[in-house]
């Protein structure tokens, strides 16, 4: 009777044992992996913190530094053994004062940045509506020693089907034809101003370029269609070579370690308030999810890099040294895939810029992931734009994967502004990137095989003619194909 109640006791011990060892689903994977964020989540608290003692987070700056140093130490706290700085070196600007006066009234303005080192101009406005090519194709001559007034975006009355350019792209289009100077109208109410690079390049500009509200920029508008004004702009500015550092967190992977999927979202962010949004959202939730990964013990067949690049919002510099150091090291070919949260959040669905060879792997992840809760929408689209972090890899013909956000529009009205604060941010929005985005890139990187591969020259080429981006990267010398 014992012999027969030890033999039953060691089969069930065994099952059970079994059962211990059974691989885990996917689905079940994802359940523990949400219930853990759910409970954990660390994206909210440490972007509270950071932005309470630190600030803004300026490349180049003493905040930019000490945000470099707590994402660091963030990731080493998390459990990481490989964090490392990246550091470059570039040439960082910084505002000192600005005055506007039209019609010899002053006007409430904010630079924009790489406006010159110091600048005095006085001359008369011109009205260049939208800014693009066509405004100033229609009349050549009309900006040349002129100050060109543009709109931020496409005007109510234009022409249907007009692509918008960014604010560099316009302001090299008003120095192209010739302009001494450019106001750009905001399209917030309330008088709220922007700021933002006004270099396609990086580097200063030859003319000044501000933001002024748009209650101002729509009366200016309506004094011109009637007779003529004035402007003058008075401003100095700072131009220094700094040390810049992309704080940078390896996973290796357990499988095949030698590709790799890199992460990443630009810690920096300009200077009028602690640029909560622009990308404290991002960057944040791409720490939390690196938390995350350590948590849950994931370890995917890739490696993945985690990212905090710096200098994003002066001309892309993070990301651009890390794609020049991998093609000067000969480990381009390694990435596999670049994976960008730039103010996302809160994520209904993916999009996965590049040629995909599978589609359905993307519907099918994000079945899995609105299988854990229905607010994921399983989004889908396949198409790419400019101006942030992903823009150098994806040049380079790496795959792209960003997520469709569902936050709040009104933070949107504080877009490069001074009321970019951490009063804006929504804990359950960023709870939620943390969720779906640890899935997402696990989804990925763990993939038997990837959805998309490495696009040649000449398919880059194609995707970006395709996705309308040829004009905005020869206006920003970044058009590398011949016509």
């Amino acid at each position: 009777m014992k012999k027969q109640l030890f033999i039953a006791l060691t089969t069930v011990l065994a099952m059970s044992c079994g059962e211990s060892k059974k691989e885990e689903s996917q689905a079940e994977l994802f359940a523990r992996i949400d219930t853990e964020i759910q409970q954990n989540a660390k994206g909210y608290s440490t972007l509270k913190e950071a932005s309470e003692t630190i600030g803004h987070r300026l490349t180049g700056s003493e905040n930019g530094a000490k945000a470099e140093e707590y994402t660091y130490n963030k990731f080493k706290e998390y459990g990481f053994e490989d964090v490392e700085y990246q550091t470059f070196e570039v040439e960082a600007w910084s505002r000192g004062t600005v005055s506007v006066s039209i019609n010899d009234e002053a006007v409430k303005a904010v630079t924009l940045g790489h406006s010159p080192v110091e600048a005095n101009v006085t001359g008369e406005i011109v009205d260049m509506g939208n800014g693009l090519e066509a405004d100033y194709a229609a009349n050549p001559d009309a900006a040349t020693d002129k100050i060109a007034l543009v709109y931020i975006s496409i005007l109510e009355g234009s022409p249907e089907g007009l692509t918008n350019l960014h604010r560099s792209e316009k302001t090299a289009l008003a120095i192209k034809y010739g302009a001494k100077g450019i106001i750009i109208i905001n399209q917030v109410d309330n008088g709220v101003l922007l700021t933002g690079t006004a270099s396609v390049t990086g580097e200063l500009i030859p003319i000044p370029a501000v933001c002024i509200g748009k209650e101002d920029g729509m009366a200016l508008k309506e004094t011109l269609k009637e007779g003529t004004a004035s402007a003058t702009i008075e401003m100095t500015n700072n131009s220094d070579m700094i040390k810049a550092r992309n704080v940078v967190a390896t996973l290796p992977g357990s499988e095949i370690p030698d590709e790799i999927i890199v992460i990443g979202g630009h810690l920096d962010s300009w200077d009028l308030a602690t640029g909560a949004i622009d990308n404290g959202i991002g960057s944040f939730a791409v720490l939390d999810i690196a938390r995350a990964f350590k948590a849950n013990n994931l370890q995917p067949k890739r490696t993945v890099k985690f990212v905090m690049f710096m200098g994003e919002e002066q001309g892309l510099f993070g990301s651009r040294h890390m794609v020049a150091e991998a093609l000067k090291e000969g480990k381009m070919e390694q990435i596999k895939y670049m994976m960008n949260l730039d103010m996302a959040g809160n994520p209904i669905g993916m999009n996965a810029g590049g040629k995909l060879d599978n589609e359905a792997f993307f519907t099918e992840l994000g079945a899995a992931i609105q299988q854990q809760d229905s607010i994921y929408k399983n989004e889908f689209s396949n198409r790419s734009g400019l101006h942030s972090d992903h823009q150098p890899f994806m040049l380079e013909g790496v795959p792209i994967l960003s997520v469709h956000s569902n936050l709040d529009r009104s933070i949107y009205g504080c877009y490069h502004s001074d009321c970019d604060d951490f009063n804006l941010v929504n804990e359950e929005h960023m709870t939620n990137t943390s969720r779906f985005g640890t899935m997402m890139l696990y989804g990925l990187a763990n993939a038997e095989t990837l959805p998309a591969t490495k696009m040649d020259s000449e398919t880059t080429k194609e995707f970006m003619i395709k996705n309308n981006l040829k004009e905005k990267l020869i206006i920003g010398g970044d058009w590398k194909w011949d016509e």
